[in-house]
């Protein structure tokens, strides 16, 4: 089978993105760092050029490619959280150093990197077997920045305050 590894193109800050990423998931190292044997378009000769790191085991690549691209959020990644507590790190880690929290349990790091920070329970409370707890879990998050477990509990069971 072939591997597929999703490569990030950055302005210059592909290093400095891998090391930053590696630093807030468990199980994530930077593997190489490579500086370009020639001038390009995009860097000059000895200067970084590609960076292969891991986020919790999933391997990357970093491409420093220059300014004519950048990121949107028609790509994501989404953090499968195992409670209150893995939300609040990842949601307050990445946004350090210029990032920005958005709606719904989604934020942009300083690079301009899309992530979702979602509760593994998000399912239970979307998907779950009361069409009615699903659609109140569903108006709770469509009201929320960071993604309250409790609080989406609360609106799938009917108990929310009014």
């Amino acid at each position: 089978m072939p591997t597929i590894r999703p490569c990030l193109w950055f302005d210059g800050q592909a290093e400095e993105a891998a090391d930053f990423y590696a630093s807030i998931f468990p199980g994530s190292e930077v593997l190489s760092v490579m500086r370009s044997p020639a001038d390009n378009p995009s860097t000059k000769a000895g200067v970084v050029l590609l960076v292969v790191f891991t986020i919790s085991g999933q391997p990357f690549t970093a491409l420093n490619g220059g300014p004519q691209f950048t990121f949107s959020e028609a790509v994501s990644f989404e953090i499968d959280c195992m409670d209150q507590a893995e939300v609040d790190h990842y949601w307050e880690a990445l946004v350090e150093g210029g990032g920005v929290h958005s709606a719904c349990g989604w934020l942009k790091d300083r690079f301009g990197v899309s992530w979702q920070v979602v509760p593994r329970q998000m399912s239970d409370y979307l998907e779950g077997p009361d069409p009615e707890g699903n659609r109140r879990a569903m108006e709770a998050m469509l009201a929320m920045g960071k993604l309250d477990v409790e609080a989406l509990r609360r609106a799938y069971e009917g108990t929310a305050d009014s």
